[in-house]
């Protein structure tokens, strides 16, 4: 049985150090010490009386990194738990944590629940319950114990760990040490603990009664400087908007109601704690945002905001001013040392690329080409609901998979997005978002299985694709023409570098195929986009008169939305009766012109929207989007840009209503729609006759097609070289 000491670092603590120092008493660790740091209350003789080891160190000496490596190289035990002076550990703690260490050789950290206190604030007894209860096993067991399971972690998990209430291994401290960090050095370590090969633990037997009670000012500071910390030593910016701020509170507050109805919380109580769960929410998501842009702030006010009154961005302000040869005073600011917070350049995978080139494939088999049943490996990035290239991918990717092809997805997250959610949770959302799937869902590629074909899907996962050995061929999806999402930048540079690697290219439209081979003289052929006919289709509702509705999504820049905006305001001046409905985005848009709004909606949901609108606006500066399509399987015109990619689908003249880049041209076609019936009923039938043909079955014949193309080059190309 391995050897427990346990660190408690305390200032001001005397409410529950007595409560806690029992507790450990109970559960029979080897060794408790309780390093002060100027305490002025009861703490130090509470620790004297309780027979531990006391350490007193001064104030101004105390770091959370540096202390409580301090304290580590202070004790004897094989695991080294940390604890703050408001944790009390449950029964059954320290057998928790001892049995973390022995489910892998490799775990280096265990950590467990937080439960709140009797009396914690209803939102935050919510967040505790909910926050921990998302790292706990979902598998079923025959006893029902599997929420009670400890769960492994490995690289490409959550890095969460929180020193309120964890345990290390001592070779594991020893080997990385906590950062000399002003905060969060207990998430530093769990990132560099995973970078490092190490694994870590969370036991939910491992629980402490913890909660902080503060005030609402409190909290707000408390925010601050943990997104402080957290900027600081793993880089994370919190997002912040204005809406998007006022609907994050919005649920939470009603999901905090909704928890106090759960547990009898009502009348006066009830609304009190609502209006408190109102302040807290936004201040939480205010001061968070600041917090992890502190460098931006003055110092005086960084001082104010700061519940510890740390002044100081980023580590040590380092010296002031120096002095030059000449004796003259330097202008320059002091300058901030900043720790080593990746493992690489973002797109150093492209640099590793351009380096050594592509990880060699394996020999080709004769007809490899024809085999029924495929190992077919996907490579996609990071992906939210209404992503519509995602759409795509699975809707094909999910018929690959029942027609018996073995399937794999692969996450290429380069910017971690994704860093904290689960591979688990990944895959639910692929279901929930887009379309059935049962294989497996991998962030990055560390558990690599090798595949008949390994598909790149965005420009950022093709450099990550070409690494990937034990592969006979290599294809590319292609969704768009991703370079002209962009300026003149290092991302335009390297998108349109990925067309230049010799993978067989599978476009999304015949303009694409035709632009990759001329422009890059890529190995290219085409598929047709599909349509759910049985989501997308006519649904029994009268059409409303003079509504347009357009797909207004603004953060994508080829969507042309201030085209867009302007046609719509020219159509609003011509026919003020018209009724305008922007859709498929979150972001409540600024217009001239007064329109209702609806977000991002379910393919049901957009499917009724299609059926009661008279005209369909979607506008594309690159590749067509699928929306177009289905909008017409409504029985909806649509208009869309003329001279780019619309017409090698629908021709020059077909079922959608073209226009020029020109706002008067785009309010022309709209209005002939919504003023001419015998026109609009003629592009309503027309578009319903054209897109009958265009399923996704079909669409995955055609890529399954590339993909045997893929490995039947590959055979070719072996068959010349002999």
């Amino acid at each position: 049985m391995k050897s427990v000491s346990v660190v408690i670092p305390v200032k001001d603590g005397e409410r529950y150090l007595e409560e806690l120092l029992a507790a450990l008493a109970r559960e029979g660790n080897d060794e408790t010490l309780v390093i002060d740091s100027g305490s002025r209350d009861r703490s130090r003789e509470i620790a004297r009386a309780a027979g531990v080891e006391l350490l007193e160190i001064a104030p101004e000496e105390f770091a959370h990194g540096r202390t409580r490596n301090l304290a580590a190289e202070r004790t004897t035990g094989e695991l080294i738990c940390f604890l703050t002076q408001d944790a009390t550990p449950c029964p059954g703690w320290l057998d928790a944590y001892r049995e973390a260490f022995t489910l892998d050789e490799r775990v280096g950290a265990a950590y467990g629940p937080h439960l709140p206190r009797p009396d914690t604030s209803p939102m935050i007894a919510r967040e505790l319950t909910e926050f921990f209860a998302g790292f706990q096993a979902n598998t079923a067991t025959a006893n029902g114990d599997g929420a009670r399971r400890p769960v492994i972690q490995r690289a490409g998990d959550p890095s969460f760990l929180s020193n309120v209430n964890a345990c290390y291994a001592r070779a594991c401290w020893e080997e990385i040490r906590f950062r000399d960090v002003a905060y969060s050095e207990d998430q530093a370590f769990g990132a560099d603990l995973l970078a490092a090969g190490w694994a870590k633990v969370y036991h939910p037997g491992a629980a402490v009664l913890h909660a902080h009670d503060y005030s609402a000012i409190e909290f707000m500071r408390r925010y601050f400087d943990e997104y402080r910390g957290l900027r600081e030593t793993t880089g994370h910016i919190e997002p912040f908007s204005v809406p998007a701020t006022a609907q994050q509170v919005l649920r939470e507050v009603t999901a905090d109601q909704r928890w106090m109805t759960q547990h009898g919380i009502s009348g006066a109580t009830r609304a009190r704690w609502t209006a408190r769960a109102l302040t807290h929410h936004t201040g939480r998501r205010v001061f968070s945002a600041a917090g992890s842009r502190s460098e931006r702030l003055p110092s005086p006010l960084r001082r104010r905001l700061s519940l510890e009154g740390r002044a100081a961005a980023g580590a040590d302000a380092g010296a002031a001013a120096t002095t030059g040869g000449g004796g003259g005073v330097s202008p320059l600011p002091p300058a901030t040392h900043i720790e080593k917070k990746l493992s690489g350049e973002v797109y150093d995978v492209a640099a590793q690329v351009w380096r050594d080139g592509p990880a060699p494939l394996l020999d080709p088999l004769p007809g490899m080409a024809e085999r029924e049943r495929l190992r077919l490996a996907m490579v996609i990035p990071p992906f939210s609901r209404g992503s519509g290239g995602h759409n795509t991918l699975f809707q094909i990717f999910s018929r690959l998979e029942r027609r018996g092809h073995t399937c794999s997805v692969w996450l290429a997250d380069y910017q971690g997005y994704s860093r904290d959610v689960w591979p688990a949770v990944l895959r639910h959302d692929i279901n929930e978002f887009f379309a059935p799937f049962q294989g497996p869902v991998y962030k990055g590629f560390d558990q690599w299985q090798g595949a008949d074909v390994a598909i790149a899907t965005g420009w950022q996962t093709v450099h990550g694709t070409l690494q990937l050995d034990q592969c006979r061929a290599r294809a590319y999806i292609v969704n768009d023409h991703e370079p002209e999402f962009y300026a003149a930048s290092a991302e335009q540079a390297l998108a349109a570098d990925t067309y230049r690697h010799d993978m067989h290219c599978i476009a999304a439209s015949p303009w694409l195929r035709d632009l990759l081979i001329e422009r890059y003289d890529s190995s290219a052929e085409a598929f047709q986009l599909g349509v759910d006919h049985d989501t997308y289709r006519p649904r029994p509702v009268v059409r409303e008169p003079n509504t347009v509705i357009y797909y207004a999504r603004y953060v994508t820049p080829r969507r042309a939305v201030p085209i867009g905006l302007m046609a719509l305001a020219e159509l609003k001046r011509r026919r003020p009766d018209v009724r305008i409905v922007l859709f498929g985005t979150g972001e409540m848009l600024h217009a001239s012109f007064p329109y209702e709004h609806v977000d991002v909606l379910s393919p049901e949901q957009l499917s009724w929207l299609y059926s009661q609108a008279t005209v369909g606006l979607c506008l594309s500066l690159t590749n067509f989007s699928l929306m177009p399509k289905e909008m017409l399987a409504c029985g909806l015109p649509c208009v869309e840009l003329a001279g780019i990619s619309a017409e090698s689908i629908f021709g020059a003249d077909g079922p959608l209503e073209l226009a020029q880049l020109d706002p008067n041209r785009i309010a022309d076609a709209m209005e002939r729609l919504l003023i001419d019936q015998e026109h609009w009923q003629q592009r309503s039938d027309r578009g319903i006759e054209f897109v009958a043909s265009h399923t996704w079955d079909h669409a995955t014949d055609e890529v399954e097609a590339g993909l045997r193309h893929a490995l039947r080059e590959r055979e070719e190309a072996a068959t010349t070289i002999r």
